[in-house]
């Protein structure tokens, strides 16, 4: 019931409007009107009296008034002094002038990672200088340093890791890039390493359900990766990279000024891994022999007076890995049960365009619009199994951003379109099939945003989406954002999402196992299939502090997410993996306390400690998630050397995990060598990199990955019988290479 008068609430919620008891206004910059800035503290008052009022941090201020009052006095350092006359109570919105004055240079050091008192959202932001504390080769590894991200490895033999929000993989995760969706279908295990971690300007990090403008997708969260752009991206960039496991990487940057307007980068990023490791000794190798290409082209073309701003992107990349016995062949020994071996080839094709005016003389108002396609490839068989698919996607977007009566009151509106084609195949020992599909939808969305300009501000949503397969449903989603008290913020959200599960592309592991695949059928549009719908509930509280004259904050943040439905992956027979759909209750609890210090000059602590609750009820009872760590705790500390302008000085990052005991999967069905136990003990991981900035220029860094030398036993199981119907490389909990060593460098001319 109290999902659907939320529901009904928030259909209403855009036509409410807010009674005004005072004269409120805005004071804005006269040099810079187009970005809609508030002048922060500007004092104003009614001539002649002793009332006053401050302009807060976006410029806005709230005074008495009555019908005596119509000359307003404002006043502000740095601008000319100006005098309003006020007919009615209608918020006004004034620009002042500057004034000449001497100069004075405050200079600041921004945050590599940032939250917002003034986003609605629990979102926070992460940009490039955070990304270059560990060694980020791409955006799946580009989380090492954030407490609300989970990395881990998705098997023993491909090497790949994915991510975790709320204990939910990221098929619950918008992942999005410059806010046009982009992880999903069949990129969903290789897509994060897709994207180069130099290529990456900043990301923005949402828990609980996103923003309904884009898209119905997310439960978890939304992670969206903007892309450094032509305009304020260096010139040329160099970045090299090498580890003792055998990986080589080498990225650069051409940005070329055609004229005032346009801007082109060519981006060109290359990894190779050749050398073959066999630390654990199991005739397997720890790390795949790997090989991509990747290249981007970028438009970017600015006209400020006129409002208009445009990227355009094209892009291919191929990625190719082998992986198996140590002495497997792929021309001699593909097809045949004598070396067991994997080749998993991925081509990519992908071309998108961005457009945004806004409206010169109406600064809150503007519109947008997104085109993209793609064309993805991925050939791979694993032994004698084989996984091909190729997905087809467009997607569109429509934007409109404007004010209902005043900047108080704002909203966003618009349709998308999206459409996916699928030719899937499968095979293993018990299964052969094609999986085509076609999916298509279109959908409207209406996001409200009310800021009362002081302690209360909130975003309401709603979309609706006609879908060829899910059928017409709706969306809601709302956040809150209250400041009870001074250097404090309290933020909830709710929201429902909805998505079909790709059974085969998000957990192609299996495929790399013995295990029969079996799909209950129960009549849906999808692998015969329901869709996954599920809410998300969530609370944060954040406190800044000071602790001996040093700054801080705390985080606290709950979120549950509830499924109505969930295609349940189970794997609890070690014999067999099954998808069918939930019959009773899977709940995702996540609680998280985090702090964030500044222990001395510019030397700084973040920690984290987080607690997961994770059940769902499978065909043989209700169960914990297993490979999932109950507890973690996290911590990074940062330090630079103070320098002088344009002297090198050092940078150090140290981060360490405890991963908390886990759950395996059940594996008493096989023989006693083949069998695990039933928990594994926690086990602490600790990364650490030395950079030497020499110049703007210039810089080196030296890493250590996992310096704890951490090793899972036996993470395939039946490895000496890999055609044997005990053979499995999917329960992996611990790394599987051990300690490795990196060093890099990075040039750069502005």
């Amino acid at each position: 019931m109290i999902k659907i008068i939320v529901s009904n609430f928030l259909l209403f919620i855009p036509i409410l409007l807010f009674s005004q008891t005072t004269f409120k206004g805005m004071i804005m910059d006269k040099n810079n009107p187009k970005d809609n800035l508030g002048v922060a503290g500007a004092s104003v008052h009614w001539l002649d009296t002793n009332i006053s009022a401050i302009t807060n941090s976006k410029g806005w201020f709230s005074i008495p008034y009555n019908n005596a009052y119509n000359k307003l006095i404002v006043i502000c350092l740095g601008y000319k002094t100006d005098t309003i006359t006020v007919k009615n109570l209608k918020p006004i919105h004034h620009l002042l002038t500057s004034e000449d004055l001497n100069e004075v240079i405050i200079k600041t050091k921004k945050k590599s990672t940032y939250k917002s008192f003034l986003t609605t959202a629990n979102m926070f932001t992460v940009n490039a200088e955070e990304l270059l504390k560990a060694a980020c080769c791409n955006l799946a590894e580009s989380f090492e340093t954030n407490p609300s991200i989970d990395v881990s490895f998705t098997d023993a033999l491909t090497g790949t890791k994915q991510i975790q929000m709320l204990g939910l993989t990221s098929p619950y995760l918008l992942i999005s890039q410059e806010n046009i969706p982009s992880v999903r279908g069949a990129s969903q295990v290789f897509g994060l390493t897709f994207t180069p971690g130099t290529w990456v300007e900043s990301i923005q990090i949402t828990k609980g359900a996103g923003s309904v403008v884009n898209g119905y997708e997310s439960i978890s969260g939304q992670i969206n990766a903007e892309l450094v752009k032509p305009f304020s991206d260096n010139k040329f960039f160099l970045n090299t990279y090498s580890s003792f496991n055998g990986r080589l990487e080498l990225n650069t940057h051409f940005n070329q000024r055609i004229s005032d307007k346009w801007q082109s980068g060519l981006y060109v990023h290359g990894n190779y891994r050749g050398e073959k490791f066999d630390n654990n000794k199991d005739n397997f190798l720890d790390n795949p022999l790997a090989k991509q290409v990747n290249v981007m082209n970028r438009w970017q073309y600015t006209d400020a007076e006129k409002g208009w701003v445009s990227f355009i992107n094209v892009r291919f990349l191929n990625d190719e890995k082998q992986t198996g016995e140590l002495n497997f062949n792929p021309e001699a020994d593909k097809g045949k049960n004598v070396l067991w071996g994997s080749e998993i080839d991925s081509r990519r094709f992908e071309t998108s365009a961005k457009l945004g005016h806004v409206f010169p003389e109406k600064p809150f108002q503007s519109t947008g619009f997104q085109l993209a396609y793609s064309h993805h490839q991925q050939d791979s068989y694993f032994g004698l199994n084989v996984y091909d698919i190729v997905h087809e996607s467009v997607y569109s977007n429509f934007l409109f951003n404007s004010i209902i009566s005043n900047t108080r009151n704002k909203f966003k509106t618009g349709v998308s379109f999206t459409y996916d084609k699928y030719n899937e195949y499968a095979k293993t020992n018990n299964f052969d099939g094609n999986f085509d599909r076609k999916e298509n939808s279109l959908g409207a969305f209406f996001e409200y945003e009310f800021d009362n300009l002081d302690n209360l501000s909130f975003t309401a949503g709603l979309r609706v989406d006609t879908h060829n397969l899910l059928g017409t449903f709706l969306i809601p989603r709302l956040h809150l954002r209250y400041v009870p008290w001074q250097n404090s913020v309290f933020r909830a959200s709710l929201g429902r999402g909805k998505r079909s599960a790709n059974v085969f592309a998000e957990n192609q592991q299996l495929f790399a196992s013995s295990r029969q695949i079996n799909i209950d059928d129960v009549g849906g549009n999808i692998y015969g299939l329901n869709p996954e719908i599920a809410w998300n509930y969530g609370v944060s509280y954040m406190q800044k502090f000071n602790f001996f004259e040093r700054k801080g904050a705390i985080t606290l943040d709950f979120y549950q997410t509830d499924f109505q439905n969930k295609v349940v992956v189970d794997w609890e027979n070690s014999q067999e993996i099954s998808f069918y759909d939930l019959e009773g209750k899977s709940i995702a609890n996540s609680f998280q306390l985090e702090v964030d210090y500044n222990l001395a000059v510019n030397f700084n602590l973040r920690t984290a400690y987080k607690y997961f609750d994770i059940s769902t009820d499978y065909k043989s009872g209700n169960l914990q998630k297993s490979i999932q760590p109950q507890t973690r705790f996290f911590a990074n500390f940062s330090y630079e050397t103070t320098a002088e302008e344009n002297a090198a000085y050092w940078k150090f990052d140290l981060t360490f995990n405890n991963i908390g005991k886990q759950r395996l999967l059940n594996t008493a069905n096989n023989p006693v060598q083949y069998q695990l136990p039933e928990y594994v003990k926690a086990y602490q991981l600790l990364n650490s990199q030395i950079t030497k900035v020499f110049s703007k220029k210039f810089e080196m860094y030296f890493g250590v990955e996992n310096s704890t030398n951490v090793k899972q036993k036996n993470p395939i199981l039946a490895s000496d019988d890999p055609f044997g119907t005990n053979f499995d490389s999917s329960i992996v909990y611990a790394p599987v290479f051990g300690r490795s060593f990196y060093m890099g460098l990075r040039f750069k001319i502005k």
